[in-house]
């Protein structure tokens, strides 16, 4: 029993470390630590309580395995169910396309010889050879993945044990250039926590235990909260700030973080080390999610009696995923538009549901606490995360990067 509780909190701390820690960085340097810390905490909180939301709504669900596209129809009908499912297939296209961009673009400079196709050739070898792996089937990814993820927590930590000694209190102490670019970023942060779409798995998992559920989740994201306070304070307490804008400003993406690491330690060794590390957490995050989105996809053509082969739904997959990484380049504009998707999915749907759920059963036996003030809060900061990429594109809202 206690196993299947730590087990469930281990898969929502592996669900959740991906794209969104390795951009952190990128969209926080002319925030500062401190700044860093608050929105890293509000967000923290507000997904930790929009996921036991869902533990809430579990509790009238009709099946104990009934995924969040269920449990959306089971109160909105059917534009529920469909609003859901096209939150997520898109989210999950958004963010294997920010995957490949983040591989593409760190496998770039090693085919610096093919000459300016080399990026483009990169995103392309990068989808393909994966690609292969998720259509061989399950057991190939967890081959992958297992392997993979062991080497990943081994060069965290190295990078951690190279750089936090390298720290200082002036970089740390560093105040914003930019005081609203804490909203502008949460869309690229809020995907730091995106991993509400396992609950559905974990909730079955263990039985519909609500009192393990809430242990699991809660217990499951303070470990990617720790591994992202300690990446932080790596990456802000080793870089001068104005130096790490005008680096990233000139190459927004994660090379422009390894280059940045290298002007800073003048260790090649140690920006190779945050390369690899880079390279490992988007290869395992990609694999995971590209599984997950061939699944969906099997499940929405079956719903309408049409029956595909694994070669077919991995074509479905990552086809428009190398079409969307081909022609639109842009790594963080990928992840916030990600971002508005997941805020829908993960925040604003969960609220929808709770509030529905409560008018109906008032005598539920486990509620979230807040009350009603609390999910109507929680809503409008969903709105105003889903509207940030629309308020930066007006000018009213600065972008993350100069």
């Amino acid at each position: 029993m206690k196993n299947k509780t730590l087990g469930s909190a281990l898969i929502v701390a592996g669900t959740t470390i991906g794209a969104g820690m390795l951009a952190m960085p990128l969209t926080s340097a002319e925030m500062g630590f401190g700044y860093t810390m608050v929105l890293l905490f509000t967000l923290w909180l507000l997904l930790s309580y929009s996921a036991l939301l869902f533990v809430e709504v579990y509790q009238k669900a009709e099946r104990q395995d009934a995924g969040i596209a269920t449990l959306a129809e089971q109160h909105f009908g059917m534009i529920g169910r469909v609003l859901a499912t096209l939150s997520l297939v898109i989210f999950m296209y958004a963010i294997l396309t920010v995957y490949a961009l983040g591989g593409g673009n760190l496998l770039a400079p090693f085919l610096e010889f093919i000459g300016g196709n080399a990026e483009a050739v990169s995103i392309t070898a990068f989808i393909v050879f994966f690609a292969i792996a998720v259509t061989i089937g399950t057991q190939a990814v967890d081959a992958f993945t297992r392997v993979l993820f062991i080497i990943k927590l081994v060069a965290f930590f190295f990078v951690l044990y190279m750089m936090l000694p390298l720290a200082t209190a002036e970089n740390l102490g560093a105040m914003p250039l930019k005081y609203l670019v804490i909203i502008s970023a949460s869309p690229v942060f809020f995907t730091s926590f995106g991993f509400h779409v396992v609950i559905p798995s974990i909730n079955n998992y263990l039985d519909g235990d609500i009192r393990r559920l809430r242990i699991a989740i809660i217990g499951g994201t303070a470990i990617p909260l720790v591994a992202y306070i300690l990446w932080q304070m790596a990456t802000h307490g080793v870089f001068s700030q104005l130096k790490f804008v005008e680096i990233i400003s000139e190459d927004p993406t994660l090379n422009g973080l390894i280059a940045a690491t290298l002007q800073a330690t003048g260790s090649s060794f140690i920006s190779e080390s945050v390369r690899i590390f880079s390279s490992l957490a988007l290869i395992t995050s990609y694999l995971g999610v590209a599984l997950a989105l061939v699944d969906c996809l099997d499940d929405l053509l079956k719903r309408i009696n049409i029956k595909a082969n694994r070669i077919s739904l991995s074509l479905l997959t990552f086809v428009p995923v190398l079409i969307f990484a081909l022609f639109y380049r842009d790594f963080l504009g990928v992840l916030s538009y990600a971002g508005q998707m997941f805020t829908f999915y993960g925040l604003v749907l969960p609220v929808g549901m709770a509030w529905v759920l409560r008018k109906k059963y008032p005598d539920l036996e486990y509620r979230v606490m807040g009350g009603n003030v609390a999910l109507v809060l929680a809503l409008i900061l969903g709105v105003v995360i889903m509207c940030v990429p629309f308020l930066i594109q007006g000018e009213l809202l600065p972008p993350v990067i100069s």
